[in-house]
């Protein structure tokens, strides 16, 4: 078991997970013989106990979302974590890093192992992924022209572009997009971190095409 998924305490003093299987094994090729035999201290839903980390994302895949999310990340972005967290909670179809490869993975809490994530080395590379696929492209910034996301018409299918924390979207990324929306705001600060951004759009979006009765 990694370390990254031991178990520890949460807000409450409980422990996170399931012990070791108790009673015969079952006999499913989904569940994983080290958690069984260990317990399954991961953070996962309880239908996905002891299951192998490729079974669940085998499921995963099978109700995947037609939305996925960008984010640029020319300057190293922190927010990135977050934002794969996030996507994995809304069951994104892929997460897509513009820029630098590498990013902070501590902030996704392990959620990477089962979300799909892809590299672009720029924006041109994205914006011809999404035209290859048929993807709308939507950029979240609160700039000039923007559509209020509360009222604007999501497409199904399509790319929520969020930029990095501080300068936002590069000009690229705006002159690309067929859509560009802004979240509402009512306080002095000019703009929203950009994790918590990404998870109002995308909730924005299950809100219009998701069936809540599928939810967990």
């Amino acid at each position: 078991m990694l370390e990254d998924e031991l178990p520890g305490p949460t807000d409450w003093g409980a422990t996170i997970g399931v012990g070791p299987w108790e009673g015969p094994w079952p006999d499913d090729p989904r569940y994983d013989p080290q958690l069984l035999a260990e317990g399954d201290r991961r953070n996962v839903v309880d239908r996905y106990r002891y299951w192998a980390v490729e079974a669940i994302v085998a499921d995963l895949d099978r109700r995947r979302h037609p939305f996925h999310v960008a984010i640029e990340n020319f300057g190293h972005d922190l927010n990135i974590g977050t934002v794969v967290r996030t996507a994995n909670a809304f069951l994104a179809a892929e997460v897509h890093v513009v820029g630098r490869r590498r990013w902070n993975r501590r902030g996704a809490m392990v959620t990477d192992r089962y979300q799909h994530l892809r590299h672009h080395a720029d924006v041109g590379g994205l914006l011809a992924f999404a035209g290859e696929q048929g993807l709308a492209v939507v950029a979240v910034d609160n700039g000039p022209g923007a559509a209020p996301l509360e009222t604007a018409e999501l497409p199904e299918r399509c790319v929520l572009l969020f930029g990095q924390e501080g300068p936002g979207l590069t000009e690229e990324a705006r002159a690309g997009a067929a859509l560009t929306v802004s979240i509402a705001q009512f306080g002095s600060t000019r703009s929203i971190n950009a994790g918590v951004a990404a998870g109002i759009a995308m909730h924005a979006w299950v809100r219009r095409h998701a069936d809540l009765g599928a939810a967990r």
